[in-house]
């Protein structure tokens, strides 16, 4: 291993972790985020000592890590912190399908990686592209409701809101989703969700189970198709709100399988 590439990484949220294990570099890492769920071995086998907003900055330290990854202006704080400490920080921010197609790459080249990280980036983009492909040959597109979290209801993410799309629906918030924030994309009510009448609502309550029975008892959502039929349909957070590997392929399957059938359907 040369010296010229990071030794000693702390990952605080899954997505580096996922991608350096599936480009072989998982020695490098020496911490990880605490919602870690892929791959399974890596929460037995690293120490966690951060979770999303906050991290445990002393237990860092005691790492010495050369590098530490973290993701979005959430983690802003936290890496404030580690870079007051003498800590190398990086803070992806990217939020669309390209955009974690290109931090792949990026991190791959970033431990000396680069070709295993181009050839797994072009394995997702031929995965993409083959989704995409059979779902042109679908006889419908339905309209698509995703939920990010339900109080207040939260839109669906941009990288979402894409997969959706590839996947073969068509979002119902498209200008939403290009919003980076979350807060940006609350919807004051459900008003507008009844005015759109969704074919398929998927929900990805991060943190906490999807209540399709919840969403269906909501004032007057009883008139959705969505609701009306019975197309309510949990994606696991780490397969989707994670801006990494996992979205690009199980949660891109996950997805598209649900439109499949939805489509088989009708008439």
């Amino acid at each position: 291993m040369s010296d010229h590439y990071p030794q000693r990484i702390v990952c605080m949220t899954e997505e580096p972790t996922e991608t350096l294990y599936a480009l072989g570099e998982e020695d490098r890492i020496v911490g990880i985020s605490g919602f870690t769920v892929r791959p399974a071995r890596a929460r037995k086998e690293k120490p966690k000592v951060s979770a999303f907003t906050s991290a445990k900055i002393a237990e860092i330290l005691k790492l010495q890590p050369d590098l530490a990854i973290g993701f979005s202006d959430i983690q802003a704080d936290i890496a404030r912190d580690l870079i007051k400490a003498g800590v190398e920080v990086w803070i992806s921010n990217h939020r669309s399908v390209d955009g974690i197609l290109a931090y792949m790459r990026r991190l791959g080249a970033m431990v000396g990686a680069a070709d295993k990280a181009d050839a797994y980036a072009q394995q997702a983009e031929r995965h993409i592209a083959e989704v995409r492909a059979a779902a042109a040959r679908l006889p419908r597109r339905p309209k698509v409701y995703f939920e990010e979290w339900d109080d207040p209801f939260i839109t669906g993410i941009r990288w979402v809101a894409e997969l959706v799309g590839i996947a073969g629906g068509d979002d119902i918030f498209p200008a939403q989703a290009l919003e980076p924030l979350a807060k940006h994309r609350i919807l004051p009510n459900g008003d507008e969700v009844i005015r759109q009448a969704p074919d398929i609502i998927f929900g990805s309550w991060c943190g906490k189970r999807f209540r399709p029975e919840r969403v269906a008892a909501r004032p007057g959502w009883e008139t959705i198709p969505a609701v009306r039929n019975g197309d309510l349909y949990e994606i696991k957070s780490p397969l989707i709100l994670q801006p990494g590997p996992a979205a690009l392929f199980d949660g891109l399957d996950a997805i598209h399988a649900v439109i499949t059938a939805w489509a088989a359907r009708q008439p």
